[in-house]
């Protein structure tokens, strides 16, 4: 999937749009305006902060799931509430309320400046306005209101019955839809105001196959920031082969051979691995702290040449893409790592603060509920110049994976686990058979020290990430070329 380029300039007369249509939403209706956010945020800048922010969210969410042939469960919801964040040094008291109202949100604003005892000398004066700089990254328009519910039902009927249709040991067949359109308003203590309006939509489709008595599954999926018009017959078509495909090649999976081998990664969903095992331990947060094993490494090699990671926002209509952070900041391509060298961190507003660098656009939050922190976006691995075939073909024995299910990372250490969910026992070059119970072990760091081989085919995810972080979950992307690791460890089953 090529990644197209950024809009650069500031849209100032979308972003004005956004914030008019998000105090339509968010204001007006509960009788407020921007004068009641700016005495909301005197009423705290009285007290000595570093850093004051209004966080207004409302969110509109429909879903529906259909298995043999029944919707089994349709949902809808909508959820509103305003945060109210006062930060001192590094210490952040958080107040919010779903009531959103003068009287909750002055009473939140009288709570977090709390967390400053001194009370400023004089009148403090409220700031002037600034309409924080933004981007166009997708359409404002509601995904949910983009096809009836007759329509959507049909939809999943259609991949159940294409799924059925391709092969006779399809036994089982579970899709589901998902639509989001989420409004926000930020206002923060220097007078920046910002919003955003950011559609977000998702079909998954798991299918088990099953043969002689053994059953075996396949998933697969994708969406982004768009309306539910992506999926026609023809994406639906590929995801329905996809899933199919993965399971039954998983019906002829034998047990996964163990111990050090080569390792080489697909493009796309892989790419997951390298979110987990490195980008984490790029968030500023861990790296002031002086927890994460990339701590105080600007500068140095952390990776092999030829290895380039970015987290960028600013791709237009992907699922990790924003406009604006959850802080009023505009989203950005940055670069972490450069053929080998470290470069930089991800950065939210407080953590930039105190490492003394400019946030990255990086600062979100599950919701209007949850504190800022620094946060991936989408991030990717940039192509090189190997054939991927002629990746595959140096192979004399080794692992192949092409597909990922879960996995986890310890931040300090940089040790990873990842399941593969797709993969392949290859030797002299030659794929020989599928394997299942395969279990990628390394370290984030010693690994991309170890990537002897990058693809020129680099491929962005389909849209499916979610990224949880003390115990807050967001949208992201993930991707990469074909990439040949030396030296990893896998557990299997053999």
């Amino acid at each position: 999937m090529s990644i197209r380029t950024p809009l650069a300039a500031a849209h100032t007369a979308s972003t004005r749009e956004r914030i008019a249509l998000a105090s339509d939403l968010l204001l007006r209706p509960f009788g407020l305006d921007e004068r009641h956010l700016a005495r909301a945020l005197a009423e705290i800048r009285a007290h000595r902060v570093d850093d004051a922010d209004l966080y207004f969210q409302t969110t509109r969410s429909e879903g529906w799931s259909l298995e043999e042939g029944i919707v089994k469960t349709g949902s809808f919801s909508i959820d509103q509430g305003v945060g109210v964040r006062a930060v001192a040094g590094e210490k952040t008291a958080f107040a919010y309320s779903d009531d959103i109202s003068e009287a909750s949100l002055l009473d939140a604003a009288r709570t977090v400046r709390s967390i400053s005892a001194a009370r400023q000398a004089g009148r403090v004066r409220v700031a002037a306005k600034k309409i924080a700089k933004s981007r166009a990254l997708y359409g404002a328009g509601d995904p949910i209101a983009t096809l009836g519910s007759a329509d959507k039902v049909a939809l999943l009927e259609r991949a159940e019955q294409r799924a059925r249709a391709k092969d006779p040991r399809v036994a089982q067949v579970m899709a589901g839809l998902a639509s989001e359109h989420d409004v926000v308003l930020v206002a923060r203590a220097d007078g920046t105001l910002a919003a955003d309006v950011r559609p977000l939509v998702r079909l998954s489709i798991t299918v088990i196959a099953e043969q002689n008595g053994r059953r075996e599954m396949g998933s697969a999926g994708g969406g982004g920031r768009f309306g539910l018009a992506y999926f026609d017959d023809a994406q639906i078509a590929r995801y329905v082969d996809e899933a199919v495909n993965a399971a039954l090649v998983n019906l002829e999976s034998r047990p996964a051979p163990a111990g050090e081998m080569t390792v080489v990664l697909g493009p796309g969903w892989p790419g997951i691995l390298l979110h987990e095992a490195i980008g984490h331990g790029l968030e500023g947060d861990f790296n002031r702290k002086g927890s994460s094993a990339f701590s105080g490494r600007i500068g140095e090699r952390v990776a092999a040449k030829g290895v380039t990671v970015l987290d960028d926002g600013t791709i237009p209509e992907r699922r990790g893409s924003l406009n604006v952070d959850d802080e009023g900041n505009t989203s950005g391509r940055n670069v972490l790592i450069e053929d080998g060298i470290l470069k930089g961190y991800i950065q939210d507003a407080l953590n930039a603060r105190l490492m003394g660098v400019a946030p990255t656009g990086n600062g979100r939050r599950e919701s209007y509920a949850h504190v800022p922190m620094p946060r991936m976006t989408n991030t990717y691995m940039l192509a090189g110049d190997k054939d991927p075939q002629e990746i595959v073909a140096s192979i004399k024995k080794g692992l192949y994976a092409t597909n990922f299910g879960g996995g986890q990372v310890d931040i300090t250490s940089g040790k990873f686990v990842f399941s593969a969910s797709e993969a392949y026992w290859v030797e002299n070059g030659k794929v020989q058979y599928p394997v299942k119970g395969a279990t990628i072990i390394g370290s984030g760091p010693e690994s991309l020290k170890r990537v002897t081989m990058i693809g020129s085919d680099m491929r962005l995810d389909s849209g499916v990430g979610t990224c949880g972080k003390e115990g807050q979950s967001v949208p992201v992307g993930v991707g990469q070329p074909t990439l040949r690791i030396d030296g990893l460890t896998v557990g299997g089953t053999a």
